[in-house]
């Protein structure tokens, strides 16, 4: 704290963002699922996407860079043919090479409320 700063006011100085800390902590979740659900297996990731989509909603390049799944829609289409409620919304994001891609990011039904709420736009596909 600084001597003209309040003891009440945050110090933004040292205070961490925090969406950058939630993503953080969300790539380290990431990380520990793709730890303890080896293999590359077709169910292997996909028993490692439904993990991480009971606790995120996850999108594409998260699947890819984070859970080691690399054909994310395909594993989504498998967890629905087994029953589990996933929705598609769609953003687009910029990667770090500075591109621009359309990316669906997939929640379960029970994690829906939390994307809408975050001013995700919907277009839902089931």
């Amino acid at each position: 704290m600084n001597m003209l700063q309040s003891p009440t006011e945050p110090n933004k100085e040292t205070e961490p963002d925090k969406k950058k800390a939630a993503s953080f902590d969300k790539k380290a979740a990431l990380q520990a699922i793709n730890l303890d659900f080896k293999g590359t297996a077709s169910r292997s990731q996909a028993a490692r996407l439904l993990e991480a989509l009971s606790r995120y909603p996850v999108t594409t390049f998260e699947a890819m860079r984070y859970l080691d799944v690399y054909h994310c829609p395909a594993r989504v289409l498998q967890l629905r043919k087994q029953g589990h409620k996933i929705t598609t919304h769609w953003q687009t994001v910029v990667t770090e090479a500075g591109v621009r891609h359309r990316v669906g990011l997939y929640l379960l039904d029970s994690m829906a409320g939390q994307a809408n709420s975050g001013g995700v736009a919907s277009h839902g596909e089931q």
